[in-house]
């Protein structure tokens, strides 16, 4: 019988919380991906969402978890390596666009940091294609650690704390291009 893996129990509790709201209308669902690597031997899942009634700069968040070969024989073979090694990476995103004043750059961070609080890292990148004129926002929230099964109830926890930050990026978009 398989018997599922950390990252396999964390994708499972993830989808189900996202899903439950997209039902429920709180969000909606617009990409989901689940990637096995075979040539490093690596898993990525993640799904990107918004709020239902999005006006002006919209808003999307991406909930990523990744796992490597080291991660999964830490699991499966405990005896041979570490298990502090055992467990997937998690990284958060919000994308919007039209942002490159460096005073509302830095006010975006305050609110992220508001939220989140100053110990996680918080970067922002700005990609500008001429000739489409586009000019995409990426911020990443990223964990200097492994989430492992033990932060399950974190998980779900983090997607309210990821709605409440569209809400106030949604807030502060529409209010800076008034």
């Amino acid at each position: 019988m398989f018997d599922p893996t950390a990252f396999d129990n964390m994708k499972v509790v993830i989808e189900g919380a996202l899903y439950d709201l997209d039902l429920a209308g709180e969000i909606v669902i617009t990409d989901r991906n689940d990637i096995v690597n075979m040539a490093k031997m690596s898993r990525g899942f993640d799904v990107q969402f918004q709020l239902p009634v999005a006006k002006g700069n919209i808003i999307s968040a991406k909930m990523e978890i990744k796992s490597d070969m080291i991660n999964l024989a830490a699991e499966l073979v405990p005896h041979l390596l570490s298990q502090r090694q055992s467990g997937c990476k998690l990284r958060l995103q919000f994308f919007h666009k039209d942002i490159t004043d460096e005073k509302q750059l830095k006010e975006i961070n305050w609110i992220l940091t508001e939220i989140w609080g100053d110990t996680r890292k918080i970067c922002q990148s700005v990609t500008i294609t001429p000739s489409k004129s586009l000019i995409s926002n990426c911020i990443s929230i990223e964990f200097d650690r492994l989430i492992g099964e033990d932060q399950m109830n974190d998980l779900v926890e983090l997607i309210n704390f990821m709605i409440t930050t569209i809400q106030h990026l949604q807030a502060y978009l529409i209010e800076v291009s008034k």
